[in-house]
């Protein structure tokens, strides 16, 4: 069944958009997430002391319209939640990419936030002490290199070796509606790639959750008691657009949708749009003087270092791109063709963001998308093999 659409909730959106700068063309009923489904998971929580693994992305919507974030509302039900756990870009994700993030004080509720990026990924034992459960909840995008899913492998190896249980809050996945891409090989294995899944997995953060749990994927194959709360009327076929940036640089829905092929140029020469208010949805480089599209990369909030900051950029606009139902490799295969220098378009990360070595050498050997495609068939039908054995939703 298709989630409903609140349409009377479209003013609302609308003034939301503005204040965010967040554009919308179809919304979530945020009553169907699993954040929502109070139910479901309240007798799990009570007289409990509680961590909570979250950030900005972490809301619950009311019946007036209005977010409130999930702390708050746990709190709200005198839930005890004891720490929070916030990942990459932070609790109030307003870090850059790849920031070292330090342990604070959520302003707020005055409970400690222990950041687990940087060197800290995995919440230690003396971080969990004392804790009957956690809970995580946390907007995933659907790709295998975004952090979310990577800290989310921690936290339940962490909570398996303390025996605490983990409650999973379930999240529409805005790129749910496809799989596509060469499967991560095992000597390539990192924080942007950790399991043996395809660029994009088509799974929410619950049917995520499971599967890592059920391969074997956690250090010495421990288990997680775990439970997965489940949205009310999910459809990944469904455009979802979200009420708020997943992370800095993620603006909007145009954005997301481009993420999972235009992240790939992040491991070349070539700027996919940081430190402009473009960021995955234009491509460019100082050398491209043959194209009429420009763009000047600047220090800001979420991108203090962009690649050729304050260098004029010339490439391409896609924001007016029809909405991809696949991994688009023709940019890449384009920009590598058009490089001057192609001894110098291929950066040291690219190898570890595609999840091969095979297109990287591809590319260079001149092969087209189609060919290239090809040669992920088999590893994605025996992902997809896989993977229908952890989906919740039709």
């Amino acid at each position: 069944m298709k989630l409903h659409l609140a349409i009377h909730k479209i003013t609302f959106f609308l003034i939301f958009n503005v204040l965010c700068n967040f554009s919308f063309s179809q919304d979530i009923n945020y009553h169907g997430i699993g954040a929502n489904q109070t139910n479901d998971y309240i007798e799990d929580l009570i007289n409990l002391n509680v961590g909570f693994v979250g950030n900005h992305t972490s809301l619950i919507e009311n019946k007036k319209g209005k977010y409130t974030h999930t702390v708050d509302s746990l709190i709200s039900l005198k839930i005890g939640i004891k720490r929070i756990f916030s990942p990459e870009h932070g609790f109030r994700g307003e870090a850059d990419a790849g920031e070292l993030i330090n342990n604070n004080i959520d302003p707020k509720t005055g409970i400690k936030i222990i950041s687990l990026y940087g060197k800290n990924k995995k919440p230690t034992n003396k971080q969990l002490k004392g804790l009957d459960v956690i809970i995580f909840d946390i907007q995933d995008v659907g790709a295998r290199f975004y952090t979310y899913i990577s800290t989310l492998h921690y936290v339940m190896e962490a909570a398996a070796e303390n025996n605490i249980k983990l409650i999973v809050f379930d999240r529409p996945n805005p790129n749910g509606h496809y799989v596509d891409g060469p499967l991560r090989k095992l000597d390539l294995k990192s924080f942007i790639g950790m399991h043996p899944v395809p660029i994009v997995h088509g799974m929410t953060i619950g049917e995520y959750a499971l599967m890592i749990n059920n391969e074997g994927w956690l250090e010495s194959n421990v288990k997680c008691d775990l439970k997965i709360i489940q949205m009310k009327n999910y459809n990944r076929y469904i455009t979802y657009n979200l009420p708020v940036k997943p992370s800095p640089n993620l603006p909007n829905h145009k954005s997301i949708n481009l993420y999972p092929s235009l992240c790939l140029f992040e491991g070349t020469n070539v700027s996919v749009g940081r430190g402009t208010n473009l960021q995955f949805q234009v491509i460019g480089n100082p050398n491209w003087e043959n194209y009429d599209f420009t763009f000047t990369p600047k220090s800001m909030p979420g991108a203090k270092y962009p690649k050729h900051i304050n260098s004029k950029c010339y490439g391409l606009d896609l924001r007016k791109y029809e909405k991809l139902n696949e991994i688009n490799l023709k940019w890449l295969i384009l920009a590598y063709n058009n490089s001057k220098n192609k001894t110098s378009f291929f950066l040291e990360s690219f190898n570890k963001l595609a999840g091969t070595y095979d297109l990287k050498k591809q590319i260079i050997e001149g092969k087209n998308e189609k060919q290239i495609k090809k040669s992920w068939k088999s590893d994605l039908k025996k992902f997809n093999n896989i993977r229908v054995k952890y989906l919740l939703y039709d």
